[in-house]
């Protein structure tokens, strides 16, 4: 029996838990078509509509292109693992759920403490973005918003988008999954006029070289660059891991969750690659260091894309906006499930009797991501959310050796194929990208997790259910 830091949640107990529907848990709604567009929601946004040009500026040039492929592959690797995970313990949480089956306690509260980074600061760095594009388009029309107010510290449109999601989402999953859809169905739809219009403007020579030289500087274009804008822009990928976090609001978790996760990332990285070809190839690399990259490649092609400025704006007010939705929606089902286990209070696990969402952390996770949109630069809380779902993916794809090693006999509707090479090449090419991150951004995370692990022996530890059952189970044996 594993017992301390390192006790580990019953497999069967959560396969147990996820098939009984009490009628007081999450409302099950969710297909695999409502799966794939909350995965589709979540990636595609700010990293398409704001980092691509500036890290194709300031670190791969033209090559940003491989740089979402490297990416892309890594989180093809990592969102297999997620795939089995999710389809063999349906269950909100996400990684720290399945941290918490296979690696023990301590690692699980490390991981839920991190997704707090990918899904609370996700939300609030999106919501910056959705402000900037909100303030030009509004500019455009006449009504001009003060800098004083619409920036940090005061960045009054970030507070009222995290505002207007939150209230939806505590209406309830099937209203807020109808909405994504038709957000997604949007943005796609600028995003393929885009890459379709844009085609005739590509200039070759905007393209040559296609992996500039070195400045004699790490990460500053050449290889190095390729392999930093990977880590940079990897925040555009972050959200397929989000459709995890609604396992348990799935009809059919074991079919429709790897449907979600592989089908929305396959779709996204199609369109990041082609956007970031046509957008290089319009545009100049060294000219897209701006927060409108995509607006500046309409631009640069003349009069007779000029139409299309104004509807790629609005797509990315769309864009944005279901990011920030998804991101809300899985931190609370993230709080929700820690507070099931004891490892933080219980009002965090409490279900909203008419609506049946989990309405108190949506509403702490709302206030939350409210005032840190409001104070904190995009440029800060980008690097947080990069290198905290990094972090998540490592812990996530070595876990799937370990429980195949530990409970070969565990059903998995669905398998990651070619174990154990593929968790290993995820967990590498996600401690890779984690590396290339600027030192600040190491700091930051390791003061983040000294925070967590303070609440975690102050609280989590002594309120655990699984070691409180173990300390009785303990009892009772020394009794008889």
């Amino acid at each position: 029996m594993t017992t301390g830091l390192f006790a580990r949640k019953s497999v069967d107990g959560l396969l147990q838990e996820a098939s009984t529907d009490d009628h007081k848990g999450l409302h099950r709604t969710l297909g695999a078509a409502n799966l794939t567009a909350l995965g589709v929601g979540a990636i595609i946004g700010a990293g398409i509509f704001v980092l691509t040009g500036q890290a194709a500026a300031q670190y791969a040039g033209p090559a940003i292109a491989l740089s979402f492929v490297l990416s892309g592959i890594g989180c093809g690797f990592a969102g297999l693992c997620y795939a089995e995970f999710a389809a063999m313990i349906p269950m909100a949480g996400s990684a720290y759920t399945y941290a918490y089956a296979t690696l023990g306690e301590f690692v699980a509260w490390i991981i839920g403490w991190d997704l707090i980074l990918e899904y609370l600061f996700g939300a609030s760095t999106v919501a910056v973005g959705w402000s900037g594009y909100v303030v030009s388009f509004l500019k455009d029309l006449g009504i001009v918003i003060p800098p004083g107010l619409s920036t940090a510290p005061l960045n009054l449109p970030a507070m009222f988008i995290v505002a207007l999601i939150t209230t939806l989402l505590v209406f309830g999953i099937r209203k807020s999954a109808g909405f994504n859809n038709v957000i997604v169905f949007v943005k796609i739809c600028v995003i393929l006029l885009f890459i379709f219009f844009g085609l005739a403007h590509i200039n070759p020579q905007n393209l040559t070289p296609f992996v500039p030289e070195n400045t004699g500087q790490f990460g500053h274009y050449g290889w190095s660059g390729v392999l930093r804008g990977a880590g940079v822009i990897f925040f555009s990928y972050i959200g397929f891991d989000a459709v995890s976090t609604a396992a348990q609001e799935a009809r059919d978790p074991q079919r429709d969750m790897p449907i979600g996760i592989l089908g929305s990332l396959l779709v996204s990285t199609v369109l990041y690659i082609a956007v970031a070809l046509v957008l290089t190839g319009i545009v100049p690399y060294q000219k897209l260091g701006v927060p409108d990259p995509i607006g500046v490649g309409v631009d640069a092609a003349g009069s007779a894309l000029h139409w299309l400025r104004p509807v790629v704006k609005l797509g990315a007010i769309a864009g944005l906006t279901s990011v920030v939705l998804v991101m809300l929606l899985g931190q609370p089902r993230i709080f929700y499930t820690m507070a099931k286990d004891g490892l933080l209070s219980p009002k965090f696990a409490a279900i909203h009797p008419r609506f049946r969402t989990p309405a108190t952390t949506t509403i702490v996770s709302g206030v939350a991501a409210m005032i840190f949109a409001g104070i904190l630069p995009i440029s800060v809380l980008g690097e947080l959310v990069s290198i905290g779902t990094l972090l998540a993916f490592f812990i996530v794809c070595t876990a799937v050796p370990v429980l195949r090693r530990t409970r070969p006999e565990l059903p998995r509707p669905f398998k990651t194929p070619l174990v154990p090479l593929v968790p290993i090449l995820g967990a590498i090419i996600s401690l890779v990208q984690m590396v290339a991150l600027p030192p600040d951004t190491w700091l930051r995370l390791v003061v983040w997790l000294l925070i967590g692990f303070v609440i975690y022996f102050a609280y989590g530890r002594r309120h655990s259910k699984v070691q409180l059952q173990r300390a009785e189970q303990r009892d009772d044996e020394e009794s008889h």
